[in-house]
């Protein structure tokens, strides 16, 4: 028999992070994607092996699950170098995107090929089995959607064929899945605030308060009240807003107004977010300053997040706390700070490690598959003591 392997895989709209086996493997790639045909042309081929393999992904992927299959696409960073590349689009559905299901088999194939953990047959076929935790944003969980998306994945084998790819050219990786746990992003945050690695309780003060997570990504806002230990379902609410559309915004205009082109969103986070240089880009060799644009731009986005928070709490009065948590508040963290203190006044907290706060949802999926793995271990060892005391 096959042994499973725990993939705890985040897709965000900014970027895949994931963590398999025991922790041992993490990954993270830009979430875009671009078609392209089978034998792309590499300057210096035979130094291809000597590149890194999650620079340069390139993939055909066959399953049942896509709408568009048995297609070749660049994959994350060698995506954003072509002219057709694509990222999620505001007011699309993360479970009904092909895109989604793009970037969870590559990150998923290329720890298989990677880790060491599957057998790889003599013509370069490894079957690899995992058992998988990733989420969905409340919004699309209240509507039902992850019944589909989790039946999508279970029961077929998904076919990852590595191209023109260091290292992995040539090898294909059929992906099973044993079981799928599909979990509401905004449960999957508290699940973090409370619990370590080991699955031990580290935040006892937050257990029995109500308190609200606000969890800003690329294409959605969700705010989750948490009552009792769990998500309240009536409560809960997902806008149709994230920093997506605002981060083109910000690219346009640094296109018209320094005839810059940045090749993705992810260049704009850099920008924002990065320790050295913030808010500053290059223009013909000189450092040039583009926080006029920044500035405006998500400040107008700060003050949408910040109606959000404050209309769901007027309806949760009796909340204690909200916090702030996704790649998206990573970026607006200042100035839903300086909104506070100027308007309401909430009591309101990030997470001062922007890393923390990006990876939080695919290591709470981590702790939570990590959870049920268990749980099903030892109804198992429980079912084989009963049934070895019954003979």
């Amino acid at each position: 028999m096959t042994k499973s392997r725990i993939a705890a895989v985040d897709v965000g709209n900014d970027a895949v992070k994931a963590n398999f086996g025991k922790l041992e493997n993490e990954l993270y790639i830009p979430n875009v994607v671009a078609q392209d045909m089978e034998d792309r042309p590499v300057i210096g081929i035979e130094e291809l092996d000597k590149k890194n393999p999650v620079d340069n992904l390139h993939i055909r992927l066959h399953s049942p699950a896509l709408e568009e299959n048995n297609v070749v696409y660049r994959v994350g960073n060698l995506a954003t170098k072509t002219d057709n590349s694509t990222e999620l689009d505001p007011g699309s559905s993360k479970s009904e995107e092909d895109q989604t299901l793009v970037m969870l088999f590559a990150s998923i194939a290329l720890d298989a090929v990677s880790s060491g953990a599957f057998k790889e047959t003599k013509d370069n076929v490894v079957d690899a089995t995992y058992t998988l935790g990733t989420g969905l944003p409340l919004r699309e969980v209240k509507e039902g959607k992850d019944v589909g998306y989790r039946s999508q994945l279970l029961g077929s084998v998904h076919q990852v064929e590595f191209l023109v790819t260091p290292r992995y050219q040539g090898k294909k990786v059929n992906i099973k899945f044993d079981e799928v746990k599909v979990y509401p992003e905004g449960f999957a945050a508290y699940v973090n605030l409370v619990m370590d690695n080991d699955l031990k309780v580290t935040n006892k003060e937050l257990i029995d308060k109500q308190i609200l997570i606000q969890d800003i990504g690329g294409l959605s806002t969700d705010i989750a009240v948490i009552r009792n230990r769990n998500v309240d379902d009536d409560k809960a609410q997902g806008f149709n807003l994230g920093v997506a559309e605002s981060l083109e915004s910000i690219r346009e205009e640094i296109r018209k107004k320094h005839g810059v082109e940045l090749d993705s969103r992810r260049d704009v986070v850099d920008i924002i977010t990065r320790k050295n240089d913030r808010h500053h880009i290059m223009v013909k060799g000189s450092r040039t300053s583009v926080h006029d644009i920044t500035d405006h731009i998500l400040l107008e986005l700060a003050k949408k997040e910040y109606r959000f928070l404050r209309n769901v709490w007027a309806k949760n009065s009796q909340s204690e706390i909200c916090y702030f948590v996704g790649g998206g508040s990573a970026v607006l963290k200042d100035y839903l700070k300086a909104l506070n203190n100027k308007l309401d006044g909430f009591n309101i907290d990030f997470f001062e490690d922007e890393n923390e706060s990006i990876w939080m949802m695919a290591n709470a999926y981590y702790k939570l598959i990590t959870q049920f793995m268990g749980n099903l271990n030892k109804e198992t060892k429980e079912e084989k003591k009963v049934a070895a005391e019954e003979k």
